[in-house]
């Protein structure tokens, strides 16, 4: 019996120790979360009303951006119909802000015509300027389509490019205004800002569908960002099975003529369909930079938005004020491990020291576990609330002491010796701490299941901190006060004896049996 008792203490020890022992070799500490760490905050809202399954891959998307951009630990999770993006730590919140939010719906388009500047309707006498409704665009006619002139072959057999009549402007689309990002609708026609592909300042575009299938980002398989032969930053990519096919017919249908890639309403580049056979891959050359390759090539890598987002609140925590929460958790923790410690040893003596060492096990056990939890692919992250849930379990993790040491206490009042009460006390006591732990378990399990935002936190330190506590009064309190309680030199000793913790002196003892004879 005694063998049990000490293997199951040294066990439980050598479990709480290895898990930090762990976690430190392997260099790993809790992630912090926003308001610890400091970062950003944002909240994302939907254009318009979509179903929970488009705001989940909408999550998603975000999340393999932030994890290609090689943000740590984000956090994305929706909250009733928005997105809540919290980024601990980050050093570029604008940057990030902008990329993640990116809808990044491309499409392949062809170019149809050129377009003048738009002219808003006058406003005439006595009235205000009637704001023109959007209308799809007609397809340019005549001389002004370009998909039947833009490429022509010059007498030594090379392409040369010469822009035709088209780029002069069809003055019909004057009145069109240019397509919105919401009204980017690839079955139909859009005019679109021509960034430098074609003289003039707009382009009209076809339809991204060929023979009844969308030519969109989502054949790109994988994309890089390169520099070419001319030292120019452009986008490679790969094609999926699927999207070769579709492709080869945009090459073959638009061959020698300009396709525009758009992008969330922004054309990019607009080369011309040199071959008719695309090998799996091509490249997207336009202005790019370092940067904004690598962006356009992140953003086809982990695909578009399936909805469109609008930002509704944007909030940076300064790393300053997370460090001064953080300092101003782990004091009021210390501080209340401190007072409970000196309390239970003045008042338990040994028995205090039993819930000094009880304290300590779990504390490197948790400490390690959120720290695996944290590097792992479960991803937490300890917030303000997470430590106050540690600070509250700190009592819970008492209070079992607590019931055991006084059922302990009033077995001993009751005449019986300690070697003899402790292990019968531990299972009448034992019932009462499960029931407690249930109670505070199920709580949390709930406020974990119906919370949002930092709530969460707190119920799940919460619930991890009682199961701890149930495991840890088995196998280490209950192991290790028996053995106390069989030791003369702890029971008995003059300051510390387990006996004087549990009133339990010579004294105590004559008057219980005085009381029995009488």
């Amino acid at each position: 019996m005694r063998r049990k008792l000490i293997t199951s203490v040294i066990v439980t020890t050598l479990i709480c120790i290895g898990t930090l022992g762990g976690a430190l070799a392997a260099n790993w500490h809790p992630k912090l979360g926003l308001d610890l760490a400091g970062g950003l905050s944002v909240v994302f809202v939907p254009a318009h009303a979509v179903p929970q399954s488009e705001l989940q891959t909408a999550v998603n998307v975000m999340d393999n951006r932030l994890n290609g951009l090689g943000v740590a630990q984000p956090n994305v999770s929706t909250e009733g119909n928005q997105i809540v993006v919290q980024l601990p730590g980050v050093k570029n919140p604008q940057k990030v802000l902008q990329i993640i939010g990116t809808t990044a719906q491309l499409f392949f388009r062809p170019v149809l015509g050129g377009a003048p500047a738009y002219i808003p309707p006058k406003a005439t006498k006595g009235h205000k300027a009637i704001k023109a409704t959007y209308r799809e665009p007609p397809t340019p006619t005549g001389a002004y389509l370009f998909t039947s002139k833009y490429a022509v072959n010059n007498s030594s057999g090379t392409l040369t490019y010469s822009p035709p009549i088209a780029d002069s402007e069809d003055p019909i689309y004057a009145n069109y205004p240019t397509t919105s990002v919401s009204e980017d609708n690839p079955s139909q026609n859009v005019i679109l800002p021509s960034n430098g592909q074609i003289q003039a300042p707009r382009m009209v575009l076809g339809p991204a569908y060929i023979n009844g299938q969308e030519a969109d980002g989502q054949i790109i398989a994988s994309a890089t960002a390169a520099l070419n032969q001319s030292s120019q930053w452009i986008v490679q990519f790969t094609l999926t099975s699927s999207g070769g096919a579709i492709f080869n017919d945009i090459a073959k249908k638009y061959y020698r003529t300009l396709v525009a890639d758009d992008l969330d309403g922004q054309v990019i580049s607009a080369p011309i369909i040199e071959s008719t056979n695309f090998p799996g891959s091509g490249q997207i050359s336009g202005n790019f930079n370092s940067s904004t390759a690598s962006t356009l090539a992140l953003d086809l890598n982990y695909g578009s938005l399936p909805v469109r987002l609008v930002q509704e609140t944007a909030q940076t925590v300064s790393p300053s004020l997370g460090s001064s929460s953080l300092t101003a958790g782990l004091l009021a923790g210390i501080l209340g491990l401190l007072l409970v410690m000196i309390y239970t040893i003045i008042y338990y003596r040994a028995l205090g020291v039993v819930v000094l060492l009880g304290l300590a096990t779990t504390a490197a056990f948790i400490y390690g576990l959120v720290s695996i939890l944290g590097n792992t692919s479960f991803g937490l992250t300890l917030d303000l609330s997470g430590v106050t849930g540690l600070i509250v379990s700190i009592g819970i993790t008492v209070d079992s002491y607590v019931v055991y040491f006084e059922r302990l206490k009033d077995e001993v009042r009751a005449g019986k010796s300690i070697r003899a009460s402790v292990d019968k006390s531990f299972k009448s006591a034992y019932r009462t701490i499960l029931s407690a732990d249930a109670v505070s378990f199920l709580a949390a399990l709930i406020l974990w299941i119906l919370s949002v935002g930092a709530v969460k936190g707190f119920a799940f330190m919460l619930g991890l901190s009682t199961l701890v506590d149930v495991l840890t009064s088995y196998f280490f309190t209950r192991p290790l006060v028996i053995l106390l309680g069989s030791n003369r030199l702890f029971t008995e000793a003059r300051w510390l004896g387990v006996a004087r913790g549990l009133d339990a002196g010579r004294k105590d003892k004559q008057k219980i049996e005085s009381g029995a004879t009488s």
